[in-house]
């Protein structure tokens, strides 16, 4: 077998490049729809801007932590796809359907990863992820399909949700034995996605509950909620847990009281970005300086500055949701995206300098 990708970080690391490249193509994409200067003013860029944030960017970066822990050459075609996906929604010359098809063929290919994964260990946090990588690929394809992406919005959150679930399974053994609680919550959110699709106003509301029951199970059983106050990375995790579970109730709220949201909307800008960010963005930064050494192989240490961004991260909802969508005030709606832009490259610049900041520190010893 040849084990240069499952062995070599500089190989990972290329496979990164283009969920970056994702990353910036859609927060220019939100500068864009915020009205503010973008650097790239195009109008696809904004129309993709939630397809290529959570599928070429957190997609992606998912797809390659799994490859790596997979280490077989053959697991790191998911990402790869996903990556190409990315950049081809992000080519203006190209029609949306070739970023489209790669996106649902290295969805399809990440469901495919973790089969031996599963059978590998039997856990059930794989069991998750794995009901994760379907949703993603329903996702997908109802993109492909020309379904716009707030028809397929359930689709996409519980991607995240289910993924983000099995993480903490994972990485923190949140119980002893089996979660069942957390695997019937997590069966009932990918089987409640089809009546999502067919009967909005059922589907969602169901999805609501689940949402609310995921949040009250993992403040319960999630031991890392417990270091909140604790200094450090421990404490700078527990707070990150904290808040992200939190932010999970604004859209249960929405959808319980609403039903389905329609696009463009003050209730549908608070839904997706209270979840997208209050929770997604949250969990990647409370997880970055955990996964990225499992997966580069690089030293990522953790410093007090990170609580920066994170809590400028907060602040840009508390503005956005609190005041701007709330009081329907798009200035405030304004100044809480763009600070949420700036909190988001923030974090990504002060992660790549402790970086850099290690490697030189182990370079002269």
């Amino acid at each position: 077998m040849n084990e240069g990708l499952s062995t070599h970080p500089a190989a990972r690391l290329v496979l990164l490049l283009p969920a970056g490249a994702a990353l910036l193509a859609g927060l220019d994409g939100a500068a864009i729809l915020l009205g503010v200067h973008a650097p790239v003013d195009l109008a696809r860029l904004a129309d993709q801007h939630g397809p290529l944030m959570v599928l070429g960017f957190v997609a992606t970066v998912i797809a390659l932590e799994r490859a790596a822990a997979l280490a077989r050459t053959w697991g790191f075609v998911s990402p790869l796809l996903l990556g190409l996906g990315g950049i081809a929604l992000i080519l203006a010359p190209l029609p949306l359907a070739v970023g489209r098809t790669l996106t649902v063929l290295g969805a399809a290919a990440m469901v495919a990863l973790y089969v031996p994964l599963w059978r590998r260990s039997r856990d059930d946090a794989v069991a998750l992820q794995a009901a994760g990588a379907i949703a993603a690929t329903i996702g997908a394809i109802g993109l492909l399909a020309g379904s716009p992406v707030s028809h397929v919005l359930p689709c996409l959150m519980a991607f995240v949700l289910l993924t983000i679930l099995g993480e903490r399974l994972e990485l923190s053994r949140i119980v002893l034995r089996r979660p069942v609680g957390l695997l019937v919550i997590g069966i009932a959110v990918l089987g409640s996605l089809p009546v999502s699709l067919v009967a909005p106003g059922i589907g969602v509301r169901l999805l609501a509950v689940l949402l609310i029951a995921a949040v009250a199970w993992l403040l319960v059983h999630d031991p890392a909620l417990r270091t909140a106050r604790a200094g450090g990375l421990p404490g700078f995790v527990g707070i990150q847990l904290s808040l992200g579970y939190l932010w999970l109730l604004v859209p249960a709220g929405l959808w319980l009281v609403i039903g389905p949201v329609v696009s463009g909307t003050r209730s549908y800008d608070a839904l997706v970005h209270a979840f997208f960010l209050g929770f997604v963005i949250a969990m990647i930064m409370a997880h970055a300086p955990i996964i990225l050494p499992a997966v580069l192989r690089v030293d990522l240490p953790y410093t007090p500055w990170m609580h920066v961004p994170s809590a400028l991260l907060h602040l840009s909802l508390l503005i956005r949701l609190g005041i701007g969508d709330a009081l329907d005030l798009p200035a405030a709606v304004r100044s809480g995206g763009v600070l949420g832009i700036v909190s988001l490259l923030l974090f990504a610049a002060l992660s790549a300098s402790q970086v850099r900041r290690r490697r030189r520190r182990k370079a002269l010893r």
